[in-house]
Order: C-alpha cells, then sequence, then structure tokens
C-alpha cells in the first residue's frame, strides 16, 4: 500500500469553509480532501459534497449572498455524520479495493498510529490494474480457456516455455462454473508457435494479440 498511495496529501479542518475548501480543489485539481482536526482524522470531503451543501446554480441569492454564505459555511457541517473509514499502510491494495468496493466511496485515507501518510484513490487501484495486467507493456497477449482444475496453470506455463515463451504478467478469471479464462502477457512479438502448441493439447485459445509500446 505504502508505494501505491498519494503520499502527504493537502488537508483542510473541520473549521475550514466551503468557498477555501473549492479553492483548494480547484487550484490543485484535487476531488477530495482529508479533514484533520489536531493531527487526527475526523473525515474525507469529496467535490459532491461541496456540491450538494452549496447553493443551487437557481437560487435567488445574488453573487454577493452565496459568496457571504459559501465563506460562513464550515466544513463541520459536512462531517458530522461522516462515519471515518481509514486503512494501514501495511494492507494490501485489494483490501482497499474491497473496502472502496463495499462501502461506495472512491478513496481511503491511509494512516499509521493515528497519522495520515496519504490516500489511496480509485485512480491508484486502475494504475495497480493496468501494471498488474502489463497494459501499457509491449508484448503478445493471450487469452485462454481451461479446466479450472489443479494443475492447468503449470501445464500451460510449461507449454509456453518449451516453446520460447517468457511470461510476464498473468490472471485469472472465474467465469463460470468449472471454466476459467487464463490472461497472459508474453514477452515475445511472435507467439505463432506458441498458440500453436497450446491448441495441439486441447487449449481453447480465444483472443491472441500483439501490444506494442504505448
Amino acid at each position: 500500500m505504502r508505494d501505491k498511495m498519494t503520499p502527504n496529501p493537502v488537508t483542510i479542518t473541520p473549521q475550514t469553509t466551503i468557498a477555501e475548501a473549492l479553492t483548494l480543489m480547484r487550484e490543485g485539481k484535487f476531488r477530495r480532501l482529508p479533514v484533520l482536526d489536531r493531527g487526527k482524522l475526523v473525515g474525507i470531503v469529496t467535490d459532491r459534497d461541496l456540491s450538494e451543501v452549496s447553493p443551487s446554480p437557481a437560487t435567488s441569492l445574488s453573487i454577493f449572498e452565496l459568496n457571504y454564505l459559501l465563506a460562513r459555511t464550515k466544513i463541520d457541517t459536512i462531517i458530522k455524520k461522516q462515519k471515518v473509514i481509514s486503512i494501514s499502510p501495511d494492507a494490501y491494495l485489494e483490501e482497499a479495493a474491497l473496502m472502496m468496493r463495499d462501502n461506495e466511496i472512491g478513496a481511503i485515507p491511509v494512516v499509521e498510529d493515528g497519522k495520515l501518510l496519504g490516500i489511496i484513490t480509485e485512480s491508484d487501484i486502475f494504475d495497480a490494474f493496468i501494471e498488474l495486467m502489463g497494459l501499457r507493456d509491449p508484448g503478445t497477449r493471450l487469452e485462454l480457456e481451461l479446466e479450472d482444475k489443479p494443475g492447468m496453470l503449470v501445464r500451460v506455463s510449461e507449454i509456453v516455455w518449451k516453446n520460447g515463451g517468457d511470461i510476464s504478467h498473468l490472471a485469472v478469471f472465474h467465469e463460470r462454473l468449472g471454466r476459467a479464462t487464463l490472461v497472459l502477457q508474453l514477452r515475445t512479438t511472435n507467439a505463432e508457435d506458441i498458440v500453436k502448441a497450446l491448441k495441439e493439447e486441447g487449449i481453447s485459445v480465444k483472443s491472441a494479440a500483439w501490444k506494442g509500446h504505448a
């Protein structure tokens, strides 16, 4: 988690006004701001939170009244009912992904011994997935359909190795009972012999594509 999070995020306090928070988000191009009270994490405010408490564009208030209202309303009015969710820097990235999915949130502050170290966002999760799948790396991408049983991964790896292939990334997706989709990224520009050997062994090759540099 430590090497995937965004470290040292910009923070605000419960006494920060909505106007100040909006300015920070706009200038820093942030979508969320952790809220600290005397160094302790007490909430996180998103651009959506701010838009929900800001007056509607259809309001009859003048621009001066709008600015006055935004400059007077404090962040503590937003976070009063918030459930503070955080994660340890030593947790696995997939734990953060599950927490974000289960709680329907787009980011989780990373906290250790009560101190905010960083923030893990949906963009960080996407970047990790791209890295995991080797989507920016050149090579050949194979998508295989296999029986979901012990030994199949070893069998495929052996076929690839014997035919001059080198697996750089792989992922397994269990789409239906008894079957699995195995996605391989190979460090090779020519996988014709590998594909042929896999098919001869009765392994279904759903797709094969060469990927150049991103």
